[in-house]
């Protein structure tokens, strides 16, 4: 577990002036992955805010919960037992450190890349633990949420009107994709009761955009989940251990040439009750070329960003800030 070293560490690493939480935000779109009308209510949702909410999404309760017991179990173990996964490469365990360049969080985490043919040995050695509980409960979860993923953005491609239909699903399809799959455990923090904080929010994962195309986040009741609407304002996401959250990714943003907006969010740790997510991260094959969609880009307006690999930009991921605006760095006005 994460472990309060000395209180004078913990104020300068883990609390950050914030909004104080406000009442849980109920404005993101609810689609129903049955609905007819469900093309539109995800494109209006991912042009609004970066993100929506999915009901009746097809993936068994089962699954969601044998998984979650199961990453349960593995951050029960003596801290020694869980080390023999880390130090993350960026793949593996790890807690507290997030990235390379100094992001802290009051988070323990398990990080897999999910490609069978690309998979790291501390990857390897997460799922050999346990193989036939852990490994195959993760190999299940994953299966079912990257088919779910695919018709969300076979949907996403439809609402636009774009053809073909699979011009984003393909890239998480092609057996060379770079996908990846996160849990992270949040505990809880008694040390710290909300009136002791002086206004202050105890960080759990700091803000930031994700980086690939698109995200599908599932946590247990616990609520904790932030994101930032485009006016600047922080608003909480009721959370519901039944359905999924869906995040447009930066590459998904210059797909669309800034019509999608990859949404800011963040996690705010609690001092009384654990939060467990599951995040699926769907990313192309590493050197696709990634760039505005022609179809996304009319007569009258410019391509945004210039063309990059998906390999280029993950490399300047892991050289920034969790809060940095990566795609700064390709916007074509950037070079001007």
């Amino acid at each position: 577990m994460v472990v309060l070293s000395n209180q004078a560490a913990l104020n300068e690493i883990f609390l950050v002036k914030t909004c104080k939480p406000s009442d849980m935000f109920t404005g993101v779109a609810e689609v129903d992955l049955s609905d007819p009308e469900a093309k539109t209510l995800i494109v209006k949702a991912c042009q609004e805010f970066g993100s929506f909410k999915l009901v009746n999404h097809g993936v068994p309760l089962e699954l969601m919960t044998s998984l979650e017991n199961e990453a349960l179990k593995f951050f029960m173990q003596t801290q020694t037992q869980k080390d023999k996964a880390g130090p993350p490469d960026p793949y593996g365990y790890g807690s507290k450190s997030i990235g390379t360049n100094g992001d802290m969080g009051w988070v323990e985490y398990i990080l897999l890349n999910t490609n069978t043919e690309l998979i790291s040995p501390k990857s390897l050695l997460l799922l050999e633990q346990n193989p036939e509980i852990f490994g195959r409960a993760v190999e299940d979860y994953i299966r079912a949420v990257k088919n779910m993923c695919c018709e969300v953005l076979e949907l996403m491609a439809d609402g636009l009107g774009i053809g073909p239909r699979n011009v984003f699903s393909r890239l998480i399809r092609d057996e060379r994709s770079d996908c990846c799959f996160r849990i992270n455990l949040y505990p809880a923090c008694p040390e710290l009761q909300v009136q002791a904080l002086s206004g202050r929010n105890l960080i759990g994962f700091g803000e930031h955009t994700d980086p690939q195309i698109i995200s599908v986040l599932r946590s247990n009741n616990t609520s904790g989940l932030q994101i930032c609407l485009q006016d600047g304002t922080w608003v909480s996401i009721p959370p519901d251990h039944t359905s999924f959250f869906v995040n447009v990714g930066d590459l998904l943003q210059v797909m669309t040439n800034g019509s999608f907006k990859s949404v800011k969010h963040r996690v705010l740790a609690d001092s009384t009750m654990s939060r467990l997510s599951m995040i699926y991260f769907g990313g192309p094959p590493l050197n696709e070329k990634i760039a505005p969609l022609p179809s996304l880009v009319s007569k009258e307006e410019e391509s945004l960003y210039r063309v990059l690999t998906w390999r280029e930009y993950k490399n300047a991921t892991y050289k920034s800030r969790l809060s940095d605006n990566r795609l700064s760095l390709f916007d074509k006005s950037a070079g001007q």
